[in-house]
């Protein structure tokens, strides 16, 4: 099973440690490993577009605070920057 944590300022994080809403948290790991799981880079693009427009269809129905919101955005960035250095090999 993959990690689902992430590096960000200098402090290790998961997606499990952001406050989010109940029944959020699954689909936003979901998320998470989609990226993290991406075999190519059109599956990163992919899945990171997915996560992008998660983050901001909940901020934009304010089912999550601006702060949370950044808190996705990076782990999701994060993650994906990190695919992206493995899968150039």
């Amino acid at each position: 099973m993959r990690s689902r944590s992430f590096f960000s300022q200098g402090i290790a994080m998961s997606i499990d440690q952001i406050s989010l809403p109940k029944g959020v948290g699954p689909h936003a790991t979901k998320l998470l490993d989609a990226i993290t799981g991406a075999s190519t880079h059109e599956e990163l693009n992919r899945a990171g577009g997915k996560a992008e427009g998660f983050v901001l269809g909940l901020e934009s129905a304010k089912a999550i605070k601006s702060q949370i919101a950044e808190s996705l955005y990076v782990a999701y960035d994060d993650a994906a920057s990190n695919r992206a250095g493995e899968l150039k090999g």
